[in-house]
């Protein structure tokens, strides 16, 4: 028999991933795992306890997002709640090996780029920013996908933007097999114009 845990109840024998359940609370699981998932919940109150404190983080994650500071990537129920909210959202979508210029004003709350992309045949999906001479600044990894969005957004942080002297960054999509071998998915090129009065940042 399985023992209880400190605050009575019957641990869990096979426990879901926390991962999972984020993924379950973000709607991104396929069909058959979802059900899993649900079936699962619907008998075990140390998952379903989890999946409250997942919400939680989520909702946490959330507010962060939603302060523009941060750089992830978000879904397009996020930036449109945003917009029905009263958020000003400056928006760029280049296509698939395409350049923008881009910029920001003062009174902007957040600066996403929506990257058009077919994500259906990757199990991982990189975002990696270099500059021009294809130098890389930073890599997100294994970031969240839906395989029929047909893009992926990606909210800069609007803090960054504003300070920032004028500057441009190359944005790959990179599918990663299990191996570690990458395949280019789509490339964007932003040239980043500051227009905002005032020494940068940085």
């Amino acid at each position: 028999m399985t023992p209880p845990n400190r605050d009575g109840h019957v641990k869990c024998p096979n426990p879901i991933d926390a991962a999972v359940l984020m993924d379950y609370w973000l709607a991104v699981l396929a069909s058959a795992a979802e059900d899993s998932v649900e079936q699962h919940l619907m008998s075990c109150d140390e998952c379903s306890n989890q999946l409250r404190e997942v919400i939680a983080l989520a909702e946490d994650l959330r507010t962060l997002a939603r302060s523009g500071s941060l750089q992830v990537v978000v879904s397009d129920e996020f930036v449109r709640h945003a917009t029905e909210t009263g958020l000003r959202v400056r928006e760029y979508a280049p296509a698939r090996g395409a350049s923008v210029q881009c910029t920001v004003a003062i009174d902007d709350d957040l600066l996403v780029a929506r990257l058009a992309v077919d994500v259906a045949t990757a199990a991982r999906v990189d975002l990696s920013w270099a500059d021009l001479q294809g130098v890389e600044h930073q890599r997100m990894v294994d970031i969240p996908v839906r395989a029929d969005a047909g893009n992926v957004i990606c909210q800069q942080s609007i803090i960054w933007a504003k300070t920032s002297p004028s500057t441009s960054m190359v944005a790959r999509l990179l599918a990663v097999d299990e191996q570690g071998d990458e395949r280019l998915l789509g490339e964007y090129t932003f040239h980043h114009a500051r227009t905002i009065p005032g020494p940068p940042g940085w």
